[in-house]
């Protein structure tokens, strides 16, 4: 019941979409973006409709009622929307990060952070998609943020945020600029991967490589870091080889110096196209008074996640660790 709720609401998307994209002369993403705005207020707002194309639409979003689906009916629909929009033309620092991942990092919110009302901030929030999935499992009161440069991702989040009623504050502008945000709880963000261009700004991070250009994802742990309140924690998924590059060394110091490695949780092989490719969750503690290292870090290799007895023993083994590093 649940799957054909999401393809019905889908095919709402994707109809009315693409009407928009012909009449208003978009791309298949911008007309998502105004439909989903529609959606939201339970009008038409597009003022330079055509009356025919008006009725179509009206027809179609007269075949749901947001209030009839879940959360996550919600966003997942969205999300394959989206899914389909990027197939059009993308980027590959645009892929968006597996549900499952997302639904695995709100698990350890719920498990690491034990404060009832927090902030949380994904610094590359790309269409939201990873910030929504971990806020619509989280069992606290929530405000977050997210940052992108990309200015049809940052509307694509903000529909999503709406349609899903969270509370999110947007800023679209590089993430490694400095960022008018006040400390957070938590950070959760995949972290884009490669290097970033600016050295005139990559100079003001104490990781930035002394020669060449910087890793951005080097560069988004330390912002992350300035960020996030002490004692607060980030969850970010990184390259399984973040810590064996040419910069590496640079980055090992920021951590030993402001940061606590609580675990290193590694990602499915399979989830991935090839070994190369292949990614882990890095849990990371910002320093502060009363922090103290854990007894040894938590080292998980993590199953296929729809082996659900491998997968109970693993979330077993977590509470085990957590219950004896509050000793």
């Amino acid at each position: 019941m649940s799957i054909a709720l999401v393809e019905k609401l889908f095919t709402v998307f994707n109809v009315t979409a693409d009407i928009l994209k012909d009449e208003l002369s978009c791309t298949y993403l911008e007309g998502l973006a105004e439909t989903g705005e529609n959606l939201f207020h339970e009008k038409i707002l597009q003022e330079e409709l055509s009356e025919l194309t008006e009725r179509r639409l009206l027809k179609a979003y007269s075949e749901v009622n947001l209030e009839e689906f879940t959360k996550e009916q919600i966003r997942q629909a969205f999300q394959l929307a989206i899914l389909k929009g990027m197939q059009e033309n993308v980027q590959s620092n645009h892929q968006m990060t597996p549900d499952s991942v997302g639904m695995f990092i709100g698990y350890l919110v719920n498990k690491f952070v034990e404060k009832p009302a927090i902030r949380i901030l994904d610094p590359a929030v790309g269409t939201g998609n990873l910030l929504a999935t971990v806020l619509n499992q989280l069992d606290k009161s929530v405000e977050s943020a997210g940052i992108d440069i990309d200015d049809i991702l940052i509307r694509l989040a903000y529909v999503n945020a709406n349609l899903l009623m969270h509370q999110v504050q947007l800023f679209n502008q590089d993430s490694l600029a400095p960022l008018f945000i006040d400390p957070v709880d938590v950070v959760v963000c995949d972290l884009p991967v490669g290097y970033y261009p600016n050295d005139v700004r990559a100079a003001e991070f104490e990781i930035h490589a002394k020669t060449g250009h910087t890793y951005a994802h080097h560069l988004f742990i330390e912002q992350s870091a300035r960020h996030t309140k002490e004692g607060g924690f980030m969850f970010l998924v990184i390259p399984n080889g973040l810590f064996e590059s040419e910069q590496s060394s640079h980055l090992h110091e920021y951590i030993k110096n402001n940061l606590i490695i609580q675990g290193i949780i590694q990602l499915p092989e399979a989830m991935f196209k090839n070994k190369q490719s292949a990614k882990s969750i890095l849990i990371l503690q910002r320093k502060g008074e009363g922090t103290t290292p854990p007894k040894s870090a938590l080292l998980v290799d993590l199953p296929k996640m729809s082996d659900g007895p491998a997968m109970n023993r693993i979330l077993a083994d977590i509470d085990s660790w957590l219950i004896g590093n509050k000793k």
